[in-house]
């Protein structure tokens, strides 16, 4: 029995899938793209590992000397140093600048360290760091995760991957034997673009959650488990489902990009120089943009870069976010005009290795 049209094209698209993904997850091109997805992971891992060396530095010095978070706390500001040495005893570390009349004396109670400036033989100043807790490193994830993996990591992830789907092939010229193929044009993009966004939703969802799991190495298993159970598992599904959510955004626009420009430098260029004035933008313009529908479905908003300046700070708009099932339903009327443009060009593709 001859099968209908579009189970015919149904078994091509999945044909053209195995087909492309194994080039696409063992491609020597593609190596890059897996070390920029690992960096942020080591990044986190490396976090992890100084704040648990922190951590029993300040344990061992409370134990040679223990001292209480209330004794500490009782110390106000007016008190002699004499007056302090003789509540908590001997800093284990000191600054003395006789010249100036400056003293510091630090302490810690095990888990925060206290630092008591002295001019003159009278506490002026009294500055408390407190060890990390989820709640503060999750807000430190949203902001790197907004304004690095998403914005660099990802985005540049799927210019390396959806933009070789079809310029590679150009390159290494085997693109004609899909070619002479009895396959639809549109029918073999939309299959090495289901096969591109396979590979970039594994590699980067990966990524994404072995960073949130090399983050909470250094607490305790009870804060793990509260945080887990207050809503936490939510976020690691909203921050894969952001991330793949990216994948299926970017690849449309650089599929499509890949097989409209020989050099895809220029339609990256363009497009990662208008996500990044998305801040700057008027709230109508910041919706024309992948990053605000993402943004808008990321469980955590990230404060400004804070090494913007005072006038940058000035000039950023600020647009109210969309509900989370209108964020994508508008990513995926982007991602299809992308793909219906990427399927209109593959249909009137046509192969000169001299040129391309």
């Amino acid at each position: 029995m001859t099968q209908s049209m579009p189970a015919q094209w149904l078994s091509q698209i999945g044909l053209v899938m195995r087909l492309e993904m194994r080039k696409t997850f063992f491609s020597r091109r593609g190596i890059w793209v897996y070390l920029l997805a690992l960096a942020p992971v080591l990044i986190w891992f490396g976090h992890s590992m100084s704040e648990i060396s922190t951590r029993n530095e300040r344990r061992a010095l409370n134990a040679a000397h223990p001292i209480s978070t209330e004794v500490l706390r009782s110390i106000t500001q007016g008190m002699t140093t004499e007056e302090v040495i003789d509540k908590v005893g001997e800093p284990f570390f000191k600054v003395h600048r006789p010249r100036i009349g400056f003293d510091l004396f630090r302490y810690t109670d095990g888990d925060s360290v206290f630092d008591f400036a002295f001019m003159k033989d009278r506490l002026e100043n009294i500055n408390r760091r407190d060890r990390d807790t989820i709640p503060k490193d999750a807000l430190i994830f949203a902001g790197v995760f907004q304004f690095f993996f998403l914005r660099l990591a990802i985005f540049f992830g799927c210019v390396g991957v959806f933009t070789n789907l079809f310029r590679g092939e150009m390159l290494d010229k085997s693109l004609h034997f899909y070619l002479l193929t009895p396959v639809r044009r549109e029918v073999l993009a939309v299959g090495k673009y289901l096969a591109g966004l396979v590979a970039t939703v594994v590699i980067f969802c990966t990524s994404t959650f072995l960073q949130l799991a090399a983050l909470s190495l250094h607490f305790e298993g009870n804060e793990i488990s509260e945080y887990l159970a207050s809503g936490g598992w939510g976020h690691v599904a909203s921050y894969l489902g952001v991330t793949a959510a990216a994948c299926v955004g970017y690849g449309g626009i650089f599929l499509a990009a890949g097989l409209m420009f020989k050099n895809p430098i220029v339609p990256a260029a363009t497009v990662l120089v208008w996500e990044s004035l998305n801040l700057f933008l008027p709230a109508t313009l910041k919706k024309v943009s992948i990053i605000f529908y993402l943004q808008s479905m990321s469980p955590l908003v990230a404060p400004p870069d804070s090494s913007l300046s005072a006038l940058q700070k000035l000039l950023v708009t600020a647009a109210e976010p969309v509900p989370v099932g209108w964020a994508v339903v508008g990513l995926l009327l982007v991602t299809a005009a992308a793909l219906a443009i990427a399927a209109r060009r593959a249909r009137t593709l046509e192969i000169n290795y001299s040129t391309d």
